[in-house]
């Protein structure tokens, strides 16, 4: 499990140094976070019922990493202009509802059924993935402001 947080942990440290990576282009600072995402949703186990603790320990501490970079991306919106700041909180707020909503699906996960187990996994992986894609976005977005 600690193996699983340091790589979350060294993939957040990409991410922000990505962010701050001025030489490299947007695109290509997104392929990179592409790649790493890829990279560490491969070392995602596969959790049985059994485990489904330790999934949603580990889901959760992702949606950690997810909530630090949202942080960042705000104090980015803070620093821009009065109509981008306008457009940008809005889009964060509905980033923030979906990290809401993910972590009210993982509070029930604790309360599944073997039956219902891989559903359960499924639904929040992927609820996972569309929302760390979508906060790649706004980071490409937020980058543009000024």
């Amino acid at each position: 499990m600690k193996n699983k947080i340091l790589v979350f942990t060294l993939l957040s440290s990409a991410l922000f140094a990505a962010g701050c990576n001025k030489e490299q282009t947007t695109s290509e600072q997104i392929e990179k976070v592409k790649t790493e995402t890829k990279e560490a949703a491969q070392d995602m186990k596969d959790y049985t019922f059994a485990e489904k603790a330790k999934f949603t320990e580990e889901m959760q501490s992702q949606l950690a990493v997810i909530n630090r970079s949202l942080n960042e991306l705000d104090g980015k919106i803070e620093k821009a202009s009065d109509s981008a700041r306008a457009e940008a909180k809005p889009k964060l707020q509905a980033l923030r509802e979906k990290m809401d909503q993910l972590g009210k699906q993982l509070g029930g996960a604790t309360n599944s059924t073997e039956s219902t187990w891989e559903t359960v996994k499924t639904d929040s992986k992927k609820a996972y993935n569309e929302l760390k894609d979508e906060v790649n976005q706004a980071r490409q977005w937020v980058s543009g402001l000024h």
